[in-house]
C-alpha cells in the first residue's frame, strides 16, 4: 500500500473521519512510504470534536495523469477545521507533466493547488515540504490564527504559477523559518489579509515576496498590518514587492514593514507597481485606485540584477504616501545602483544608496 501506486484515497478519508468522531485523543499517522492519492480529498472540520492531528513521516503522492486531480481547485482540502496540527512528510504533486502541456501550448487543466486551508481556525503545520506543484503549493483562505513554520517548498524557477504560500481573507497568519523556491511568488498577499508575520524565510528561485495583484474588483478589502524581517532573495525576479491592477478600486495598502533583508542578484528588490496591465487587457488608460499608505523599507542590504534597485511606481490619481527609506544599500556591478520613483512621498533617513527619490 506503500508502494507510491496503490490508491489510498479512502485509507485517509476513513482516518480522517474516525479521528474526527472519536471522543478521545486520536490522530491520523502516515508512516514512511509513499501514498498515492489519485483523486481531490476534502478533509472536513464540522464535526470534529476536538483538534485534529495529521503527523506525517512518509510521502504523499498525486497521480501522474494530472488530469485525475488538474480540475479541482486544491488536491488536499482543509475545510472548517476549528484547530488543526499537521507535523512533517512530504507532498509531491507531480506538476512536471502538466507544465510541459502548458508550455507547449497544448488545451490543459488549470492545474490544483497541493493543500489549502479555507474556512479554519488554530492551524499549526510545522515540517511540511512540497514539491513539484501543479499551481500553487499552500493556500490560507478565510482562515484565523495560523502558524506555517519549518516548511519546505521546491519547484523550478521555469514551472508556471507555482507560488508556494498565497494568503488571502485571512487574519493572524505568521510564516517562520521556511525555505521556498518556485516558478512565481514565493509567498504572495492577497486582498483582505491583516495582522501577517513572515521572518526567516529564504526565498529563490522564484518571483519575490508579493502584496497583490490587488485592485482587480472595484470593490475589494485591503491589506494591512503586514511585517516581513529576516528574509534573503536570492536570484528572484522581485524582492518585495507591491502589484496592483491599473484599474479603479476601493482597495487599499497600509501599515506594512519590510525589514532586514538580504538582496542577491535580485532583478527588482524593492517594487512598488501600480501600473499593472499585462498585455494591455482590462486596463488600458485607466489608473489603480489601490491606496497605499505607510510603508516601512528599513535595513535592507544586497546586490541588485538590473540599474534600477528600487523603483516606486505609484498611481497618479492616488500617489503613495508615507513610505519611509532607512539604511538601504543596494548596488548593481559593484556601483551604487538607481531609484526611479513616480507620485511617491515620503521620507528617508540613515545611509541611502541608491540617493533617495521621495518628494
Amino acid at each position: 500500500m506503500a508502494d507510491g501506486t496503490t490508491d489510498t484515497t479512502n485509507y485517509f478519508l476513513t482516518a480522517w473521519k474516525l479521528a474526527c468522531a472519536s471522543n478521545n485523543s486520536a490522530q491520523v499517522y502516515v508512516p514512511p512510504g509513499r501514498y498515492l492519492l489519485s483523486s481531490a480529498v476534502v478533509f472536513s472540520g464540522y464535526y470534529c470534536k476536538r483538534t485534529m492531528v495529521m503527523r506525517i513521516d512518509g510521502t504523499i503522492v498525486a497521480p501522474t495523469n494530472y488530469n485525475l486531480i488538474g480540475n479541482s481547485e486544491n488536491w488536499i482540502k482543509f475545510d472548517n477545521v476549528k484547530g488543526l496540527y499537521i507535523s512533517g512528510g512530504t507532498l509531491d504533486a507531480q506538476g512536471a507533466a502538466l507544465w510541459a502541456c502548458k508550455a507547449a501550448g497544448k488545451t490543459c487543466p488549470r492545474g490544483a493547488t497541493s493543500v489549502g486551508f479555507y474556512s479554519s481556525k488554530n492551524i499549526v503545520v510545522s515540517g511540511l515540504r512540497s514539491i513539484n506543484s501543479q499551481m500553487f503549493h499552500m493556500i490560507v483562505y478565510k482562515c484565523n490564527n495560523t502558524k506555517l513554520q519549518g516548511i519546505k517548498i521546491s519547484a523550478p524557477d521555469e514551472s508556471p504559477n507555482t507560488d508556494g504560500i498565497h494568503v488571502q481573507l485571512s487574519t493572524g497568519v505568521s510564516i517562520l523559518s521556511s525555505e521556498i523556491g518556485t516558478g512565481d511568488d514565493c509567498i504572495s498577499i492577497g486582498p483582505g489579509t491583516t495582522n501577517t508575520w513572515i521572518e526567516s524565510v529564504s526565498c529563490g528561485p522564484g518571483h519575490g515576496i508579493s502584496i497583490g495583484s490587488l485592485g482587480w474588483d472595484l470593490q475589494e478589502p485591503g491589506v494591512q498590518n503586514l511585517t516581513v524581517k529576516t528574509v534573503t532573495f536570492q536570484n528572484t525576479d522581485n524582492g518585495v514587492r507591491i502589484k496592483t491592477w491599473a484599474r479603479s478600486s476601493t482597495g487599499f495598502v497600509k501599515n506594512v514593514v519590510f525589514q532586514h533583508i538580504v538582496m542577491g542578484n535580485v532583478r527588482n528588490p524593492i517594487l512598488i507597481d501600480q501600473d499593472y496591465c499585462p498585455n494591455n487587457l482590462n486596463c488600458p488608460g485607466q489608473v489603480s485606485g489601490v491606496k497605499i499608505s505607510n510603508v516601512m523599507y528599513q535595513d535592507i542590504h544586497g546586490s541588485s540584477a538590473t540599474p534600477v534597485a528600487l523603483s516606486l511606481q505609484c498611481s497618479r490619481d492616488y500617489p503613495c504616501s508615507g513610505i519611509r527609506l532607512e539604511d538601504v544599500v543596494l548596488t548593481y556591478n559593484g556601483q551604487p545602483a538607481i531609484a526611479s520613483c513616480s507620485n511617491a512621498a515620503g521620507t528617508a533617513s540613515g545611509v541611502m544608496n541608491p540617493t533617495s527619490c521621495l518628494h
